[in-house]
């Protein structure tokens, strides 16, 4: 197991600073201004790293390998990033397991310093009940303000893609070594997925945050060929109700 991790993790994109933290959409377009409320934009002293999503007035999702860029604060409630007012985090949670991106458990909460108030220009995005399976081939979507295309630079409106759920088993077979509970959609068989700039984001079906960006083919973002892949919210529900106390 140890060698099909190291070669997995030569593979995966671990998202530092710009070339890493948070994936551009590939083949999308720009987010209308009243949809996709619930995003945001996890931020560090330099600008945006992540992407991530309001799931209650205080707590926001994204992905643990998201703390390698410090994260500091976040930005709400407006779909570009040019002057938009911040909201510190209080405190980070990632699971005990987590050690790296390429071993799963790749999901973070952060706490707010404040509880955001939600109106018509943020909004929470409802999470899976625990052990929610979905469908190959049901049609989703991903957003974030990352690259657009390989090596590209990050940008300031919010974009979004429609991608297609992959069978596990084959997403296996295309990544020796991939981490247990995860989703793959899009990067594989099309020309659409995520890029640097996007992690932490989230794969929304049917209205539901069911995915958190996580990694993708060795900076690879145009025609990678290789499934995009996806922390699964829904086996990391009751971590999330512990850490939130949620019933």
């Amino acid at each position: 197991m140890k060698a099909l991790h190291k070669l997995l993790l030569l593979l995966v994109l671990t998202c530092h600073g710009q070339n890493g933290h948070g994936s551009k959409i590939i083949h999308g377009q720009k987010v209308p201004e009243n949809l996709m409320l619930y995003m945001v934009s996890v931020q560090n002293n330099q600008g945006h790293v992540c992407g991530g999503f309001l799931i209650s007035e205080d707590f926001v999702l994204t992905a643990a390998h998201c703390d390698d860029s410090n994260p500091t604060s976040v930005v709400l409630g407006t779909h570009n990033l040019k002057g938009a007012e911040k909201t510190a985090i209080k405190e980070k949670y990632k699971p005990d397991a987590y050690e790296s991106v390429g071993k799963g458990y790749d999901i973070m909460l952060l706490k707010l310093s404040r509880k955001v108030p939600l109106n018509n220009r943020v909004q929470t995005i409802q999470l899976p009940e625990s052990g929610m399976n979905i469908k190959e081939n049901q049609q989703c979507l991903v957003a974030g303000w990352g690259m657009t295309k390989t090596r590209g630079h990050v940008e300031n409106d919010l974009r979004m893609v429609d991608v297609s759920v992959i069978d596990l088993d084959v997403c296996k077979y295309k990544w020796p070594g991939l981490p247990a509970n995860v989703i793959c959609a899009g990067g594989y068989g099309t020309n659409k997925g995520f890029c640097q700039g996007d992690s932490g984001g989230p794969l929304v079906c049917n209205g539901i945050a069911v995915g958190v960006v996580s990694f993708n083919m060795n900076s690879i973002c145009d025609y990678p060929n290789i499934p995009n892949v996806y922390t699964d919210v829904s086996k990391h529900r009751d971590w999330i109700n512990k850490i939130t106390n949620w019933g």
